[in-house]
């Protein structure tokens, strides 16, 4: 990587490692500011879901929109909306416009975590993909297992609303970095090459592509119903302390987070999406295993082996897309869609949790986690397959006709067989 690279990419890393710590501080904080506001438990869920509502639905436009325009124009406007979003927080008093705000907040974080990977993934090196990705996705890792750690000691002692400015304080400093440090738009790799993207129709046509977001979309969900309901079936079944529980929450990510830059660097030199399936079907087993766990010694293999599987898929899996947008001339619009997926899956997987738990028993979630896993990695699998398939060595066509010289053509002669094709013209030759 170029020294001007470095700089990009350490400028990139602090300024979402800012952000995700700062909300990381404020999202847990949530439930309890909006049940003090008088929100009941499905206001709480559209409070949570307005979020990932508008994120859906802007993600492939600002994906999109950086392939043409470039990463900057995004990232630094995204940025100052975080900022100004968490002071909206302060002036919240209604439900409904804490509904408001987190939609906003939806739209800024659109802007941001799919542009800047797809910046990430403009300046890393070919055959680095794996490594590249795994560091910088340790930003988003330390900045979620952070977070909530601050946030609560932050309520403890200061309160909500200083919560709430940390995270204003630390959004607006991954402002000022960005601002400051990322070059002009016209300096970005993806505005010097000159290309544009492919069509949305192509890129979404792309077996690759398809089967980075189906795999991405089961591994989120069953991201979405550990958090869901695995502190119910700790509290209500095994009854174990809040402590506890929040340990067996952020040792999944820890052990993921920890993986990455090792296998990244596995995924440089073996085959990823050998890698990647391998991860999907250990993160199924280890969402399975949940079902049986009848103490904390259970729960905590089961979370060790989840982050584990996690850690071994998604460094490979990201690096295939780095490929997959390098390809495509659409890096931007690539990495929206599997944020895209991310957001599908965490809403997917409390909803259809929450259905398995009310039609049956709590534990049932967990099977349904496993098989959606299973799932997806059968449908990237598929995917991964047809596609080399379709890429396969093909008989070799007859040869050519070989070059031949302007003297040859003007005495009529064949290129291949040197018979003449014009027998008056061959009559003329000396």
């Amino acid at each position: 990587m170029q020294k001007s690279d470095k700089l990009i990419f350490i400028t990139l890393f602090f300024s979402i490692f800012a952000t995700i710590t700062g909300v990381g501080i404020v999202v847990p904080l949530l439930p309890v500011y909006a049940h003090a506001l008088g929100a009941g438990g499905l206001t709480i869920g559209l409070i949570f879901g307005a979020f990932s509502i508008s994120r859906v639905f802007f993600l492939p436009y600002f994906g999109r929109l950086s392939d043409r325009k470039g990463r900057k124009p995004l990232i630094v406007p995204g940025l100052l909306a975080y900022t100004l979003v968490s002071i909206a927080f302060l002036f919240s008093d209604d439900v409904t416009y804490l509904i408001a705000v987190r939609f906003v907040q939806g739209i800024a974080s659109a802007m941001l975590l799919p542009v800047i990977q797809a910046y990430v993934g403009d300046i890393t090196p070919n055959g680095k993909e794996g490594i590249t990705m795994g560091l910088f996705n340790m930003s988003v890792f330390i900045g979620l297992s952070l977070g909530p750690v601050l946030g609560g000691a932050i309520n403890d002692r200061f309160g909500l609303d200083t919560a709430f400015l940390s995270m204003g304080g630390l959004s607006f400093f991954g402002f000022l970095l960005s601002l400051a440090l990322l070059p002009p738009v016209a300096d970005e790799h993806v505005i010097r090459r000159g290309r544009p993207p492919v069509r949305w129709k192509q890129l979404v046509m792309d077996r690759e592509v398809t089967g980075l977001f189906f795999f991405r979309f089961a591994y989120t969900l069953c991201i979405g119903v550990i958090w869901g309901f695995l502190p119910v079936l700790a509290d209500a079944e095994l009854s174990l302390s809040s402590a506890a529980i929040g340990f067996l929450v952020m040792l999944g990510i820890l052990i993921s987070g920890i993986l990455h830059i090792p296998m990244g660097w596995v995924a440089d030199r073996m085959d990823k999406k050998m890698l990647v399936i391998a991860g999907g079907l250990l993160v199924s087993y280890a969402v399975w295993s949940y079902t049986d766990a009848s103490g904390l010694r259970d729960m905590i293999l089961a979370s060790a082996l989840f982050g584990i599987g996690g850690g071994i898929c998604m460094p490979a899996l990201m690096a295939t897309a780095v490929v997959a947008g390098e390809k495509n001339q659409a890096m931007g619009s690539v990495m929206a869609l599997l944020t895209m997926a991310h957001s599908m899956g965490m809403l997917s997987g409390s909803m259809a949790a929450g259905m398995m738990m009310e039609l049956f028993e709590l534990r049932t979630a967990f099977p349904l986690g496993a098989g959606f896993m299973v799932l997806g990695t059968l449908v990237f699998l598929g995917c991964a397959t047809r596609r080399r398939a379709a890429v396969a060595p093909q008989p070799s066509p007859k040869l050519p006709r070989k070059p031949y010289t302007v003297y040859e053509e003007a005495l009529g002669l064949h290129p291949v067989s040197g018979k003449t094709e014009n027998p008056n013209e061959a009559a003329k030759t000396p």
